[in-house]
């Protein structure tokens, strides 16, 4: 059975498609004045639900510089935008830091960088700590919306479990994590079901899997030697190939709808119930993502069928990465 996409977080109304923007600083360095334009056609196109992380590029050019070059830019624009921010986070050493002062650490740096151009209507621990008590890192959260330097917060990666703990400490106003055709956990783990039972709004990361839903890679080679995603599970020999098989499935659906294979696995995401926030550094990119398909029972009856063919081959992330997913 499908679901809504939520249509409001953190009390504000959002578009049906929201925007990562971790690719113009963390893989890309987009010049400012390039990627400011590009976030312009994002919200132009309806996508106001802007995902940023404090770590997201180095400590002197992450999305928290980029947001404050956009807002001083165009200061009108903050109160359209409504600003998911994760931090709490070392990027460096890829662990988390979600004891009080860890966390308060981070809002407070990211408010001294936006320098009060834009408010975090939303701040989500980017993983949970194990080191830290779930309540002590909520209540933690709790002050800071009291003391007005956050909005709302929010959950990333976690479980059914955790989002329940939480919830009943103080409520969440999102939980994050990733979705796409290709990763599914979250709708069999349960912890999408649970969101929704509580009436929490689910943000979906990397709809499009890192690039393989976008119909763009057919051969291994079809990587540039230096991209990161060579370390990655699923695009690993062996792997590659046999994902390709399901990603050309997806691309038949678009054909035949006339639509773009994005906007079909965008649309899924929807069709989920989750709001997807897929990131591109480019107009052209952008304003596609943001149509997402519509698509029929029939289809996403096919797609499973798919799905349960092809299958997925290799993990989300390299084995390095995976000790703190669905925390």
């Amino acid at each position: 059975m499908t679901q809504t996409a939520p249509s409001k977080i953190a009390g504000k109304s959002i578009g049906t498609v929201g925007y990562g923007l971790m690719g113009f600083t963390q893989w890309h360095g987009t010049p400012f004045e390039e990627a400011i334009e590009v976030m312009k056609a994002a919200l132009e196109s309806g996508s106001n639900f802007w995902n940023a992380g404090t770590f997201y590029g180095p400590p002197d050019r992450n999305s928290l510089h980029l947001l404050h070059a956009y807002f001083t830019k165009y200061p009108t624009d903050a109160a359209k935008v409504v600003l998911s921010l994760k931090g709490a986070y070392d990027g460096s050493t890829h662990t988390p830091d979600c004891s009080p002062q860890g966390i308060r650490s981070s809002v407070e740096e990211s408010l001294a960088i936006l320098k009060g151009v834009k408010s975090i209507d939303l701040f989500e621990c980017a993983r949970v700590d194990p080191n830290v008590p779930l309540e002590t890192s909520v209540k933690t959260l709790a002050e800071l919306i009291k003391e007005g330097k956050i909005g709302t917060y929010g959950l990333s990666e976690v479980s059914a479990d955790t989002v329940r703990k939480a919830h009943a400490i103080h409520p969440v106003s999102a939980v994050e994590i990733e979705l796409s055709l290709f990763s599914r956990h979250a709708l069999e783990n349960g912890t999408i079901k649970t969101c929704q039972d509580l009436g929490i709004p689910v943000v979906g990361y990397s709809p499009l899997d890192r690039g393989w839903l976008t119909g763009q890679l057919k051969k291994l080679s079809d990587l540039p030697k230096n991209d990161y995603r060579h370390h990655m599970p699923r695009f690993q020999s062996g792997a590659f190939e046999k994902n390709v098989l399901l990603a050309e499935k997806i691309e038949g659906i678009a054909e035949r709808k006339g639509v773009t294979a994005p906007q079909v696995a965008i649309g899924w995401v929807v069709k989920q119930g989750v709001v997807p926030i897929p990131g591109s550094t480019t107009t052209k990119r952008v304003q596609e993502n943001a149509k997402a398909a519509e698509l029929t029972e029939g289809e996403l009856e096919e797609i499973r069928g798919f799905v349960e063919e092809f299958g997925v081959a290799g993990e989300r992330y390299p084995e390095v990465l995976q000790g703190h997913l669905n925390g």
